[in-house]
């Protein structure tokens, strides 16, 4: 998987990809059009964080780069790369449980707060894609 150089960008199948943990110095992008809603991206080597219309969605410390990432109505699904294990938080459904897979084997039930916050760790290395799914 590649870094995301352009920060953010729209795929041929509709998912969005964002992120560059390579960076040095903070980057961002905002009043990104995807399907309709505004995102703005920030990403660095230590941190990577998405809005979408002025609202949280993902935020890993340290930085990563996400592909694929689709949001439905039962969850989120991406893949994420980053050059040490990171810590991803998901903006989702308040009070909601959702099972967590990893690299497609589940690592159980989690269930948000009432900011509808979720936090996963996630291993990862520089070169190896980790696939991510959080379903209702």
């Amino acid at each position: 998987m590649a870094i995301v150089a352009e920060l953010i960008r729209n795929e041929a199948d509709g998912k969005l990809s964002f992120g560059d943990y390579s960076l040095a110095q903070k980057a961002k992008k905002e009043d990104f059009e995807h399907e309709g809603d505004l995102f703005k991206v920030k990403t660095f080597s230590t941190m990577t964080k998405l809005e979408k219309n002025g609202l949280f969605v993902y935020e890993s410390v340290p930085g990563t780069s996400v592909t694929e990432f689709a949001e439905t109505s039962k969850g989120v699904v991406f893949a994420v790369e980053g050059a040490e294990d990171a810590q991803i938080t998901l903006g989702l459904e308040e009070d909601t449980a959702y099972e967590v897979f990893i690299d497609g084997a589940s690592m159980g039930k989690i269930k948000t707060n009432l900011g509808g916050k979720l936090s996963v760790s996630v291993e990862l290395a520089a070169g190896r894609e980790v696939k991510v799914e959080v379903r209702k």
